[in-house]
Parts: structure tokens; sequence; C-alpha cells
């Protein structure tokens, strides 16, 4: 009889106990992730002459140092970014103003809130950075060394291009581990907004996007990130691993080079007012062409 009531006893704790797991899965949605990268193979910067992950070079590659930037002086080079947009004014409830972009001791940095006591357009609370490109570039490797913000913002490092007939955007960091849960996020984007007849005729907006699992924190240290671009394929690295490879069905236009920081709600990034202290840092851009692809660049 003891014997059965402690059969029994155990039985209920167990019920219970997987009861209560199975409660606390559903309470919380999975994410669904392509797949986790492993980065024990991961390459060692031999010479900074290449991209990170072709350090022998097999790609042919150039870099051109031009429109490439180390960050080494006081203050945005002018002829190479420019810190506004004309056409968007940021993501609401952040507006992009340029006082929150410095550069100082060999790094770009983006802030949040510098834009003193100006007030800021209706529907903006916060202000962030961003800076673009003056040249376009249609195909080439696309390199830069990145901390991302420890706050809700979203550190971005990205290409695009928008007319009145033709917009596509390729997306190599766009990632928010400053919002708890997302510190493993890898994510991954490509989009077509619209495109003419000899580009695919596209009329509604459509994006292929994955996220994939890293096993470390994004904003504890620095990494690159790296975007091969081509006109057959698109491939994405983290550290000189290559997590991401599609194809190129759409993405032929020349695109600008934009960094930023960002509100996002899809991201879980709302401003926070206990945390305006977050930045996201930039060692370096590199761009490449390389002797195997024809490429354009339009200044």
């Amino acid at each position: 009889m003891i014997i059965y009531v402690m059969r029994k006893l155990l039985f209920l704790i167990l019920f219970s106990g997987c009861i209560g797991q199975s409660f606390a899965q559903l309470s919380a949605p999975k994410k669904y992730y392509t797949d986790s990268i492993c980065f024990d193979g991961a390459p060692k910067r031999l010479s900074n002459k290449y991209p990170l992950s072709d350090q022998k070079n097999m790609g042919k590659w150039k870099m051109n140092k031009k429109f490439s930037d180390e960050f080494k002086g006081n203050k945005l080079d002018p002829k190479k970014w420019q810190d506004y947009c004309r056409t968007w004014k940021g993501r609401q409830p952040t507006y992009f103003d340029g006082r929150n972009v410095t550069v100082d001791h060999g790094e770009l940095t983006f802030k949040i809130n510098q834009h003193e006591k100006d007030q800021l357009p209706e529907g903006y609370t916060h202000s962030s950075g961003y800076i673009r490109s003056h040249t376009q570039f249609k195909y080439g490797y696309f390199e830069a060394k990145i901390k991302a913000m420890d706050a809700p913002w979203v550190t971005c490092f990205w290409m695009t291009k928008g007319t009145a007939t033709w917009g596509t955007e390729i997306d190599i960091c766009e990632n928010a581990p400053g919002v708890a849960g997302n510190e493993h996020d890898l994510n991954s984007n490509i989009h077509v907004f619209k495109s003419p007849e000899d580009q695919g005729n596209v009329k509604k907006h459509f994006y292929r996007s994955k996220k994939y699992y890293v096993p470390f924190d994004l904003k504890k240290d620095y990494h690159v990130w790296g975007c091969e671009w081509n006109q057959d394929v698109i491939r994405w690295y983290l550290d000189g691993v290559l997590f991401r490879e599609a194809e190129n069905t759409h993405w032929h236009q020349p695109l600008h080079i934009i960094l930023n920081n960002e509100s996002n709600k899809w991201f879980g990034c709302l401003p926070d007012d206990n945390r305006l202290n977050g930045q996201y840092k930039v060692e370096y851009v590199r761009v490449w062409q390389s002797k195997l692809v024809e490429s354009d660049i339009i200044q």
C-alpha cells in the first residue's frame, strides 16, 4: 500500500511537471531558425588587402581604397558620405539627425538623442544616425567591422536604391542584440520593391528573409559582416564564415551603401529612455571589385 501511494505521488509530480513545462512552452512562441552557424573553422585575418572570407584571394579581389573608409580622421568624409536622407526621415518614432554620427579614435560611432534641445518633427520622440555613400555600386564585395548597439535600436549595414521604376535592397547586417531574446539572432534579408520590364517587371514588393542562430551574444564584441554580390549569386558572411547564399534573380541595380541605427517594432526595438547610452561602432567599411566579375561604379 505504501509503495502504491508513493508511486501515485511520483506520477502526479512528474505529470504536473510535464503539464507545467508544456504550458510554459506554449506561452512563448518558438523562433524559426533556418540553421545554426558553426565558427570552429572561422578564418584568421592574414591581410587587410582581401576580404576576411577569402584571405588567399581566390576571387581575384582588389580593394577600392577610394570608396573604402578606415575612419581615421576626426569627422565624416563628406566626399564619401552624407549624414542625412532627403527622402526618409527615419522609421518612427526615431528621427535621423546627423549629430548622432561622429568619427573619432579611428571609429565611426552612431549615438542616440544628440539633437540637443531641438524639437523633432511630429511623430518622432528620439533621434539616431544615418549615413549613405554618394557612390553607387553594382556587384563587388562589401565588408564592415561592427560592434552592435547594446540598446533597443537596430544596427544596420545595407545597400539600397529607389527610383520611380526600380527599387531593391540587400541587408548585410540588420540585427538587434540589445533586445532581450535577440542576442543570438542573425537576420538576413533581400527585397525587391519594384523593377522595370527588363529587370523582372516587379509590381508588388517581395522579400526573402532568413534567421540564423549564432553561439554567442552578437553585441558583446566586434564582428565582421561581409557580402559578396555578383550577377549570379549573393553570399553573406559573418567573421569570414559563409552562412547564406541566394540566387541573384533580381538584384542587378547599382546601390548605395548605408549604415544607420533605427527603431523597428518587428525587432522589438522601441525607444527606452533608460538605455540612451548605447552606441553602434564601425571600425571600417571596405569595398572590393573582382577581375572575374564585371561591375559598375556610379559617382
